[in-house]
């Protein structure tokens, strides 16, 4: 039950990755330190399924998804920015990530749990304009696990948020992915954040 990259290499106007073999067990967070454009965020694209590799594979649970439509391959993003609507409230948010053929009693029974998962009970009706930076990364969390990923990818979800904050919701984090015992890949340049969080930390760095 884990999830391997193999062989990976990517090109752009020179090479960004090449031969890239990367295995994250059941379970294990591995924090992918290093600078600005070193293809960190793009290898996490690619294990999506929003970008193609060049060359090699990826396996998640020993099935070959390198070809497999992002929408099936079954693994969650976290982005830098949390993907919300302002405009709706934190339920109608969640509920974007609930499958359609989900019924209203259970949906609404689901948005209740994984609100009270993620230590935001009650906060259903709130707008999510009203919420502050870590609050909206939490609702990210609890919409992306109402999906039932079978991996996670996480690219710098808590850049933009103070140190206090930050190292808080690294802190939480931790404990709440190693409760989904999925393996999980954490996007960062911050050193502290990356051994706060993660059981390993490889540095990438641009070739």
């Amino acid at each position: 039950m884990s999830l391997k990259i193999e062989n990976a290499s990517k090109l752009f106007d020179d090479i960004l990755f090449e031969n890239l073999d990367l295995e994250v067990e059941k379970g294990e967070i591995v924090a992918l330190l290093g600078n600005s454009g070193c293809g960190k965020s793009t290898l996490l694209r690619i294990v999506c399924g929003l970008e193609n590799l060049d060359d090699g594979q990826i396996y998640l649970h020993d099935k070959n998804i390198t070809q497999i439509h992002p929408s099936k391959r079954k693994i969650g993003m976290i982005f830098q920015k949390p993907v919300l609507y302002p405009h709706l409230s934190v339920e109608k948010n969640i509920q974007l990530g609930l499958p359609k053929s989900t019924t209203k009693t259970d949906g609404k029974k689901q948005i209740e749990e994984i609100l009270a998962t993620v230590q935001l009970e009650g906060f259903e009706k709130r707008k999510v304009d009203e919420l502050s930076g870590g609050e909206k990364q939490r609702i990210s969390f609890a919409r992306a696990m109402l999906s039932k990923p079978e991996a996670l990818m996480m690219d710098e979800p808590f850049s933009a948020l103070d140190n206090e904050i930050r190292n808080e919701l690294c802190d939480w984090t931790r404990k709440f992915l190693k409760e989904m015992e999925i393996p999980v890949i954490h996007v960062t340049h911050d050193e502290n954040e990356a051994t706060r969080i993660a059981d390993r930390v490889i540095r990438f760095d641009k070739l």
